[in-house]
């Protein structure tokens, strides 16, 4: 396949719906972990993203799997593809 047929990789990120106020939006909370460079302990780092939701279905809680997208508003870059998993 040749680099113009072929689809570039997205990113994708998993994490945890802190926020479904907004019509359409959700916001993931995504942490990150990783040794640290020269000591090797772990640390944890978070990050919250703005994501897609088209029919309103995800609520706070839901683990929640997001691919990065075209830009589809002013901090929206990221749509949610499935849910992971539901808390009982």
């Amino acid at each position: 396949m040749s680099e113009q047929t072929e689809r570039k990789r997205r990113k994708v990120r998993t994490g945890v719906v802190v926020g479904d106020r907004t019509d359409k939006t959700v916001t993931v909370l995504v942490e990150r972990r990783f040794a640290h460079p020269l000591y090797g302990k772990q640390l944890s780092r978070t990050r919250k993203y703005h994501a897609h939701d088209e029919v309103n279905e995800y609520r706070t809680g839901d683990m929640v799997r997001i691919m990065e997208t075209r830009p589809l508003s002013k901090t929206k870059h990221w749509r949610v593809v499935e849910l992971v998993a539901r808390p009982a």
